[in-house]
């Protein structure tokens, strides 16, 4: 039950996210989706989609997820939600199939529909506009909009996903710019080698670009390839809580081993281990935590992150032809020539000299790790700006409770004012991908919030009217 906005069955309580992108809407969707009546729900979002944000934004085809149908459900407990959506839509992906991201954007989105219109379109509403500040009250919160309206609410919950940073200053090109260089035969650089790099060779390939595609990242780490795993069981008993960093890792090499022995691979250890990431990161003080961004994030981000293998060996394929190159080094600038090519310099790592890449074309991809004060969305900066909410200790986002409080400069937790998802990723870490998420907004929505026991998908016009999922 919701401590502080005061939730009983005998009141309507009104709760507002801020944010309609994937941990917006599956915030929403527990919230709307138990047994309990009693909440309603109003979503700001200044895109013009549900459920898309950033990361479903795309249209482009060949912009997969880079996890399985199977893992990629709305609801803990019905692994087949998504696959089940997939096939009364008529795309008859099996759930080991690695779809496109927009196709996802629309399951998203389709998970309010049953509050859209109907007898229950009263307990949700939608509103277009960018959330510039929240203020509780004493009885409440009060959001306030860029086009001068506010909206009142007993609660709030923050989900504007990742701090995305402003379009980059030119000469460079935005993560997000998908637009492909005059020249097919231009000389492509991408700075970073995660994700969002895969995103922009497969879509340049895509498009016939001939030229030669330079990616670089300080350490050169490319994602490694999804392939079938059976995940290790492992309990709370088998993970080395408060141990170093340095054990942690020593004991997910002997996992490995332990997998690889069994006829496994090292998927099945981190997969296993993967489950048990936020109790570990917890366990750490702060000066390990420290420790595992500087030396070991890198690493098992590209080991937990994998890529879809159809994308893979599109980008294999463009090494073995030798039209895409991956290079170490760190990123210092960039400068436009009189020919109007581009100077990107960097510091090559391990070496004291300063090397020179000349491109026509440069994608700034550098991941999701920026300046949570300069890049986060307003509401978040003026939280921070005003002294009612804090950067965690090592500046990843939001400071909050393991429930999402949000805890502001005196040190004290927010009864009326939640963080999930990538906005808070500083408590838990592992708060990026839908299958955490997901279990973080459920457990939102039952224990804090009273959402009541049971989730009811079957009055989605796309499930079956027969069947109820019992949490």
């Amino acid at each position: 039950m919701m401590d502080g906005g005061q939730a009983t069955h005998e009141r309507k309580v009104h709760v507002v996210i801020v944010g309609g992108g994937a941990s917006g809407v599956l915030m929403a969707a527990h919230l709307l989706g138990g047994t309990s009546a009693h909440l309603r729900v109003t979503i700001i979002e200044r895109g013009p989609m549900l459920g898309c944000g950033i990361a479903y934004g795309t249209t482009h085809p060949d912009h997969l997820l880079n996890t399985r149908v199977a893992q990629m459900s709305a609801f803990p407990d019905r692994s087949d939600h998504f696959a089940r959506w997939l096939a009364q839509n008529g795309m008859g992906a099996t759930d080991q199939c690695f779809v496109d991201r927009a196709t996802y954007g629309r399951y998203l989105s389709s998970l309010l529909d049953p509050w859209r219109s109907g007898g229950e379109s009263h307990r949700l509403r939608c509103v277009r506009g960018t959330c510039t500040s929240l203020r509780e009250t004493g009885g409440g919160v009060v959001a306030h909009l860029d086009d001068g309206t506010s909206v009142i609410s007993d609660t709030a919950i923050l989900a504007t996903g990742h701090a995305v940073p402003a379009e980059p200053a030119a000469p460079l090109r935005g993560a997000w710019d998908f637009s492909a260089p005059t020249d097919p035969e231009a000389a492509v650089a991408i700075i970073g080698t995660g994700l969002s790099m895969v995103d922009h060779v497969v879509t340049l390939l895509g498009a016939g670009h001939r030229g030669p595609v330079l990616c670089l990242s300080r350490r050169g780490l490319v994602p490694k390839v999804h392939a079938p795993s059976q995940p290790l069981k492992l309990g709370r008993q088998d993970i080395p809580l408060g141990a170093s960093v340095s054990a942690v890792l020593h004991g997910l090499r002997r996992l490995v081993r332990a997998a690889e022995a069994q006829g496994g691979t090292w998927r099945d250890a981190v997969d296993g281990i993967r489950h048990h990431i936020a109790a570990i990161w917890r366990s750490w003080d702060l000066d390990q935590r420290a420790r595992f961004l500087r030396h070991a994030a890198a690493y098992w981000e590209v080991h937990r992150h994998r890529m879809p293998p159809t994308s893979a060996r599109r980008i294999e394929q463009a090494m073995s032809d030798g039209q895409l190159f991956v290079l170490r080094g760190k990123f210092d600038r960039a400068a436009v020539r009189d020919d109007g090519r581009i100077d990107l310099l960097l510091a090559s790592r391990g070496t004291v000299g300063v090397r020179n890449i000349v491109a026509d074309h440069v994608i700034d991809c550098r991941g999701i790790r920026r300046d949570p004060i300069k890049d986060s969305a307003p509401v978040i900066r003026d939280l921070l700006t005003c002294g009612a909410g804090r950067l965690d200790p090592l500046g990843l986002g939001l400071d909050t409770t393991t429930d999402a409080q949000v805890i502001d400069t005196y040190n004290r937790p927010s009864h009326r004012i939640f963080a999930i998802g990538p906005a808070a990723r500083g408590t838990l870490w592992e708060i990026t991908a839908i299958p955490d998420i997901r279990e973080q907004t459920f457990r939102l929505a039952r224990d804090v919030f009273g959402a009541g026991a049971e989730t009811t998908v079957s009055h989605s016009p796309t499930a079956d009217p027969s069947e109820r999922a019992t949490y």
